[in-house]
């Protein structure tokens, strides 16, 4: 069952908790004035465990270059506790990530359901 996660007012998201995995759904802007508390919950959510995180962002409306530094953060903090992280992007999402050539490091993926089989095979 998604429990709500309360970013900020322009981050929203929601938070489901698998056997091996967490799954957060988010809209809004992830920007430089909400990356400092999205990058903390996160973070706090991956030292909670399960370590094999999702972040669906398909329906986010704005990444900007501090929303993929967290994203990078998160990724390299997820590997560290011996997790992955793997984004659930959109178009734009997309082309923002690819300007600064971080589409394999933050392991896009064009479906959750595709995240997810990612998971059952590690």
């Amino acid at each position: 069952m998604p429990e709500p996660l309360t970013l900020t007012v322009s981050l929203r998201g929601t938070r489901e908790v698998g056997d091996n995995y967490q799954l957060f759904r988010l809209t809004g802007l992830l920007d430089a004035f909400s990356e400092a508390t999205f990058r903390k919950a996160i973070g706090k959510c991956i030292d909670e465990g399960p370590k094999n995180v999702i972040l669906d962002l398909s329906t986010i409306d704005f990444v900007d270059s501090s929303g993929l530094g967290a994203l990078v953060q998160l990724v390299k903090k997820a590997q560290s506790s011996e997790g992955s992280l793997q984004i659930v992007t959109n178009a734009r999402v997309t082309q923002t990530v690819k300007l600064v050539r971080l589409e394999k490091f933050l392991s896009l993926q064009p479906s959750v359901d595709q995240a997810l089989e990612n998971v059952s095979k590690a």
